[in-house]
């Protein structure tokens, strides 16, 4: 679970991000859900588009979607999901590189 600070310096980042993963009329299929997981692993915040043709609420949508990859839904704003799940590698790289640099 997010705090609320977390989830607000989050949406932060989001806002410049375009969505990476597009869900369309097809739903919920096990490439989606293969493609927003590797996604997920390497960028740790990733927008999701729902199409228009799309059976699910966005609501509806990001809550499965963050159920069955693990991880957080930052916001919900009209057909676009924002989810996090924090990966220990990328935070280890981050830090090493940023320790290179000083």
């Amino acid at each position: 679970m997010l705090s609320g600070k977390r989830r607000a310096q989050l949406r932060s980042e989001a806002h410049h991000l375009q969505a990476s993963v597009h869900l369309g009329q097809s739903g919920v299929t096990p490439a989606f859900m293969k493609s927003l997981d590797d996604a997920i692993r390497t960028h740790e915040l990733v927008k999701v588009q729902l199409g228009k043709q799309t059976d699910l609420s966005a609501r509806d949508a990001a809550g499965l979607l963050a159920k069955t990859t693990r991880s957080a839904v930052v916001q919900v704003i009209g057909k676009t999901v924002t989810l996090y799940r924090e990966n220990p590698e990328l935070r280890k790289k981050r830090e090493r590189r940023a320790a290179e640099d000083t």
